[in-house]
């Protein structure tokens, strides 16, 4: 066979392939691993939960450790994080020569995980819109369910897509949220109100 041909056939089969174990990869990873073992104290994984779940939930889907430098933010939940991703992108790099297609789309995966998993924890009507399978997951009633990040093609596989954007739940949700900050935001701009005041 051909070097090209041979090239092809890795990049149309092995790619799309490489899509799909990704996406598998990331719902197994954050099920059994970030929630199952992750839940346990002293587990290295347990800042997910403990951690970005817990920022995540508090302020309406916004991590700060997102908001943060490489070099700044230290050793912190976006860091562990990033750095699994790049321990776990190695072996695909090794098999590149072999696998090229499926490698690269691995590869692909962890690196369009982190980005779209952070933007989403900078920007929660991004997310809303964009990713709903992941602010389900962090805003809903369980988060427990829709472990998928990037798509949700196997939380609808194996049935533990639970949607909450545009239900009577978030909607409620919603509200009880704008109640529980009325009065900080009053107090805030009643701050600023008195000190745009004019002076006697």
């Amino acid at each position: 066979m051909s070097f090209p041909l041979w090239l092809t056939l890795h990049i149309v089969i092995g790619w799309p392939i490489g899509i799909l174990v990704g996406n598998f990869g990331e719902w197994a990873i954050h099920r059994n691993i970030l929630h199952g073992r992750g839940k346990k104290k002293g587990n290295f994984f347990n800042f997910h939960f403990y951690d970005h779940h817990a920022q995540a939930r508090k302020n309406g889907m916004i991590d700060s450790d997102y908001q943060t430098g490489w070099l700044g933010g230290g050793w912190n939940p976006r860091t562990k994080e990033a750095c699994s991703l790049l321990l776990g992108c190695i072996p695909w790099v090794a098999l590149l020569p072999f696998v090229p297609g499926f490698a690269a789309a691995a590869i692909y995966c962890n690196w369009n995980y982190y980005w779209v998993h952070k933007k989403a924890h900078l920007d929660p009507e991004w997310a809303r819109v964009h990713l709903p399978w992941h602010y389900d997951h962090h805003m809903g009633p369980d988060q427990d369910a829709n472990w998928c990040v990037t798509r949700p093609w196997f939380d609808i596989l194996f049935g533990t897509r639970q949607k909450f954007v545009g239900t009577d739940a978030e909607t409620d949700s919603r509200a009880r949220a704008t109640r529980r900050n009325a009065p900080a935001a009053m107090e805030a701009g009643m701050q600023q109100a008195g000190e745009a005041a004019p002076t006697a």
